[in-house]
């Protein structure tokens, strides 16, 4: 059974009746319809509007509602994957998000607006709109301005270029390099990219001469066209601040047959007022309250000319009132007896039990427990009950459950049972893409700092064309010490990366030839080569011990699973199965997991910790700080609250007499699950039957700490977690040498955290921790000069006298520090001002704002690990950055802060911040002398030079103790030629997009992928030149080059000398391939010569005139 068909098991008694009076609804005779609770109203909703022929608007108070009602409707009309053009279901938002920005209205609000508009301005359709207060509040450009103002393009058209750019620039397209967002358009030669506000996604128009041959749809994100349309819609924005035009309410648009369902008119009406007026606050001073939104008289009249069907009011006015006596789902408190009692009570009157959930892991799980429940169930009351007749599962998800004793059927949802937050917004299709400001944030621009493989770090000039032997080609100008310049080839691109290093330190220039980038390079690979033997050995010494083998998984693992607050993510559910299989194993594991803050670490741990204690095994849990062990042990308790077993906690703030009893206790096995600092690795520490240990934070612990773990581990299970996230390139190069999980994955159904950026305003400072202090909530203020932090603390006391306020900073003494943040965590502070040094490790789920002050003076992956301080419960979240001067702020500042302030979901913008949390993370796993060859070289090139060691030591007897990760680092061949290869700058107009399309040449080894590139470039900027296609060539010659163990062509002077990698001594020069290479030599000389120089094999081939010429020469090696 599917979502849609729960419509059919409502057969409520007063249903066939309303749907009669529905299909007759006439103005004046309003209706009511009270007591529909849950899902009950979306489902009647979809089946009222399946059946009439009216179209139906309908209104709630808030846009939670509304988005909620929403999704329901659209899940069970099956509408969330049709695309817009065949949609019957649409939502209608405000233009603005709950602050009022005049200037910087939300741009997928806007798009979604004009969708709506655009469907009732030029199709027949009968739509189902979903729209609240706010939105409905705003008036809209009149429908005679739109009409005469849209634009349709069609295929086979003549359209004159100009005509087409004048419209653009008359309504405020904006002109961009790549269109991503609606409002934007790109024009390169004869191909026009265009995301009109009324078309669902962005589109593409080929002309020839000015005749359209082609439109079709492309994906913003990779810029591809993903579909061919004969025809186009492109209006202005409908929402657009014109003075000069009329604008009118948006019940204008409506057909005059729309009914209008609404909820509590009183309450909607009143809103009206208060709404314009809080936007007219920030209005310009030529904007009047009634030119841009509607009064409540002005809603209470339109609304009467319409016909009215009110919900859950009890109006004496109304024509007729049908009650639905619907109960809400009840409340488990995640109690599966509670739930389970009641579902044979169901079963027993003969009622339907559905259970909802869109996780199909969860549905196997919730199966595992009732099968369970029902065995003993069956035996204690003799009875024969059958899971398949218990319940119906269906795959899909609906706001809330409901009981309706009427049609004998009960809605369960796994969210509500479970206590999830069930997350939901309108699907933002339209926002920039992380991977776009990712690249604007990291593309190369002139004056970066970049490190060369072979000449070490530079600045990078930019691109520029140079002469060859008559031939244009394009090189890169890199600057060093002393005013030394380089110019390299576009194909050797892989030998350069841009210097990622520990922000607000610039690295220090080379100077060519000096040999001190040599030393520095050779003394890094020396090291890693180090730290990857110890690595090796420890990872071999550990799979000759003997271990405890943990059991498989029991009902109560599954059931423990189950209830997690939030769904899992596919790199969580990969971990946690990684470590259960890990346990199983008779040899002890060492399993390290790296993750962001909030991605779900320490419910793995939790699951970890659980399985050990199912096999009466003890769980040591050890942390680097005092706050850390409680807030952990808050976690245990709250998680493993239902389930048999004792978890306790030892830190300094336990009593003597308290920390001997705990003591006492694990020595006879009382307590399953300790939580500690290093003071759980004392001497007079004992266990009963340790069996598993939970390291956090490993870096943070000292010498004498390691040690100590170090005898623990031999025979033990242990478990790191890290929370600075590594590279995956990273963990690719360690396989083989240390069993990493990594967790990349943000979580779902979390609230973004709504993040704003402000002038520094104290009175809006006032209203923030208000509104926080009001819900019961708490605040971080980080303030990161210790100089001034009594100051600001001061004047929020001053601002809010009833807050109380607590100070926390790096040079207070540790133990004060800590009495501070345990007194934070316990609520005795309503506002902690703080620098960052709460920036790890502190999570207290009852914070849920954050206000940044000087915001602009913080690198992008502290403002993200700091806003991932708060968002961690069920309560929508905010993020408040302060600047003290928005003009004054650079380019780099504004940028920043626009990245942090547009991706706001949890994880999101994860992308961003990585680059900077990659440093980190390497040093964290590498360990701190690492960290520092990290910053001298730059990341990158780290990564090279570990892949180059790992590589070299795969030669040797270390690599047979290591997992053949070779596949995975890519072998590189050189190319320098005098032919004119290159991306046309007619071609490609964009410097910097030149720079990103030869990095992506560059990076590619199949000819598979070539293909792809080639695709994207004539889709994105029409027929490759000559210049251009020879340039791809050089992909397919590379790679039968490395095939043969050439590591460098050069193609000059109509001649090919190829060379061979390694010296006379490499094991390549014994091989039957190397056979193949003297045989193809004999049968072409003289015109294929072989020669030594400086103990290095060359090839050479005469009258090679182009790079296809090249490559039917290599392949004539057979």
């Amino acid at each position: 059974m599917n979502l849609s068909e729960v419509q059919n098991l409502f057969k409520h008694p007063q249903k066939a009746k309303l749907l009669q009076v529905l299909s007759h609804l006439k103005v004046g005779n309003p209706i009511a319809l009270n007591g529909l609770l849950g899902a009950s109203l979306p489902i009647l909703t979809a089946e009222a509007f399946s059946k009439s022929p009216a179209p139906l608007l309908v209104i709630f108070p808030n846009r939670e509602q509304a988005a909620f009602f929403y999704h329901d409707v659209e899940k069970l009309l099956r509408e969330e994957k049709i695309e817009l053009v065949n949609r019957h279901v649409l939502f209608f938002p405000a233009s603005f998000n709950r602050n009022y920005k005049w200037e910087d209205p939300d741009l997928s609000n806007q798009k979604m607006r004009s969708e709506m508009i655009d469907k009732l301005l030029f199709s027949d359709d009968k739509l189902l709109m979903i729209t609240y207060s706010e939105a409905i509040a705003e008036k809209l450009l009149d429908s005679n301005y739109l009409l005469k103002n849209s634009f349709t393009l069609k295929v086979e058209e003549e359209l004159p270029i100009d005509i087409l750019l004048e419209f653009l620039y008359q309504y405020e397209y904006q002109r961009e390099d790549f269109v991503c967002q609606p409002g934007q358009f790109a024009w390169r030669g004869s191909i026009f990219d265009i995301f009109s506000y009324a078309e669902e996604h962005p589109i593409r128009i080929e002309f020839e001469d000015e005749k359209i041959v082609s439109i079709r749809y492309f994906d913003g994100e990779t810029q591809r066209s993903v579909k061919e349309i004969d025809s186009a819609n492109i209006i202005p924005n409908i929402s657009a601040n014109d003075e000069s035009e009329n604008r009118v309410p948006f019940f204008n648009f409506l057909k005059p047959d729309t009914q209008i369902w609404v909820e509590n008119i009183e309450l909607i009406a009143n809103q009206m007022e208060t709404l314009g007026e809080k936007a007219m606050k920030i209005a310009p001073k030529e904007a009047t309250l009634e030119e841009y939104f509607i009064t409540s008289s002005e809603f209470l009249s339109i609304i009467g000319q319409k016909p009215i069907v009110k919900l859950n009011e009890y109006q004496q006015c109304c024509s007729e009132t049908f009650t639905f006596d619907i109960k809400s789902q009840h409340h488990f408190a995640k109690n599966f007896n509670l739930l389970l009692e009641e579902w044979i009570d169901n079963y027993e009157k003969g009622y339907k039990t559905i259970f909802l959930s869109e996780n199909a892991a969860q549905h196997e799980r919730i199966r595992t427990v009732v099968e369970d429940f029902l065995m003993s169930y069956n035996v204690d009351n003799h009875t024969d009950y059958h899971v398949s007749s218990f319940y119906i599962p269906i795959d899909g998800v609906l706001h809330e459950g409901f009981r309706d004793e009427s049609s004998k059927l009960c809605l369960y949802t796994d969210h509500q049972f479970f206590e999830k937050y069930h997350r939901f917004t309108p699907k933002d299709r339209y926002k920039k893409n992380e991977s776009f400001t990712l690249k604007e944030i990291y593309d190369l621009q002139p004056g970066d700092f970049i490190v060369h493989v072979d000449h070490g770090i530079g600045v990078y000039q930019g691109l520029m064309n140079m002469e060859v032997n008559g031939k244009l080609q394009e090189v890169i100008k890199l600057s060093y010490k002393e005013g030394d310049s380089l110019f390299i080839s576009i194909h050797s691109l892989h030998k350069i990366s841009k210097y990622v290093g520990k922000e607000g330190v610039p690295p220090t220039l080379h100077r060519l030839g000096s040999g001190v980038w040599e030393r520095a390079k050779e003394r890094a690979k020396q090291r890693v080569k180090e730290l990857v033997i110890d690595l090796v050995k420890l990872y071999a010494q550990r799979k000759m011990q003997k271990g405890f083998a943990f059991s498989p998984d029991s009902y109560l693992q599954t059931e423990l699973e189950a209830s997690f607050m939030y769904e899992d993510t596919p790199d969580q559910l990969k971990t946690t199965e990684e470590v259960k299989a890990d346990m199983e194993k008779p040899v002890p594991m060492e399993r390290l997991i790296c993750g962001d803050v909030g991605f779900g670490k320490t419910e793995i741990a939790v699951r970890a910790a659980f399985k050990a204690v199912c096999d009466s095994k003890q769980v040591a849990v050890l942390v680097p700080t005092t706050v850390l062990a409680l807030q952990h042990y808050n976690t245990f308790v709250e998680r493993l609250g239902n389930f048999p077993c004792k978890v306790n906690y030892l830190n300094r703030f336990k009593t003597a007499k308290e920390i001997k009893e705990i003591l006492s206790q694990l020595k006879n096995g009382q307590v399953d699950i300790i939580i500690g600092t290093h003071r759980l690795l004392s001497k007079d520490v004992e266990f009963k039957d340790l069996g598993l240990l939970i390291i956090d934070e490993e870096q943070k612990f000292g010498v004498a700490a390691k040690e100590k773990l170090r005898e623990l581990r031999a025979t033990i299970d242990t478990l790191t977690m890290s929370a600075t996230p590594i590279p995956r390139t990273l963990q690719f190069s360690l396989m083989g040498v240390r069993d990493i999980s990594v967790i990349a994955t943000p979580p779902p159904n979390r609230y973004p955290i709504q993040t704003e950026v402000h002038e520094f305003d104290l009175e809006l400072i006032k209203e923030a921790i208000t509104f926080e202090i009001s819900r019961g909530g708490q605040v971080f203020f980080v303030n990161n000069k210790v100089q001034n932090i009594y100051e600001i603390a001061d004047q929020i006391r001053e601002l809010v006298p009833e807050a109380k306020v607590g100070i926390g900073h790096g040079q207070m003494e540790g133990v004060q520090l800590e009495k501070v943040m345990l007194d934070f965590m316990q609520g005795n502070y309503d506002v902690l001002v703080a620098t960052t040094i709460i920036e790890s490790g502190l999570d207290i789920a009852n914070a849920n704002t954050m206000i940044i002050n000087d915001a602009q003076n913080y690198a992008l992956n502290v403002l993200h690990q700091l806003r991932g301080r708060v968002g961690r419960n069920n309560k929508q979240a905010f993020c408040y950055l302060y600047v003290k001067n928005m003009a004054n702020l650079t380019d780099v500042a504004r940028r920043r802060l626009k990245a942090i302030e547009e991706f706001s979901e949890i994880g999101s913008g994860f992308q961003i911040a990585m680059r900077d949390l990659d440093i980190r993370g390497a040093g964290d796993i590498l360990g701190a002398e690492q960290s520092g060859f990290v910053n001298e070289i730059g990341l990158e090139m780290y990564q090279k030079i570990l892949n180059e060691a790992i590589l070299e030591l795969q030669e040797t007897h270390v690599g047979n103790e290591m997992a053949d990760n070779s596949a995975l680092v890519q072998r590189e061949c050189l190319v320098e030629t005098d032919l004119g290869l290159r991306i046309t700058d007619e071609y490609v107009t964009s410097v910097s997009e030149r720079m990103s399309l030869y990095k992506e040449l560059n990076a590619i080894h199949s000819d598979e992928e070539l293909s792809k590139f080639s695709a994207k470039l004539v889709d994105i900027f029409g027929e490759i030149p000559p210049e251009t296609q020879e340039l791809l060539k050089v992909v397919k010659l590379k790679r039968i080059a490395l095939r043969w163990h050439i590591e460098k062509i050069v193609l000059k002077n109509g001649n090919l000398i190829g060379y061979f990698a390694g010296n006379n001594n490499s094991p390549f020069f014994q091989t039957e391939d190397f056979s193949k290479v003297l045989a193809f030599l004999q049968k072409f000389h003289p015109r294929v010569e072989m020669k030594e120089n400086n103990h290095k094999l060359q090839l050479i081939i005469k009258s090679v005139m182009n790079v296809s010429s090249a490559i039917s020469w290599l392949e004539k090696i057979v």
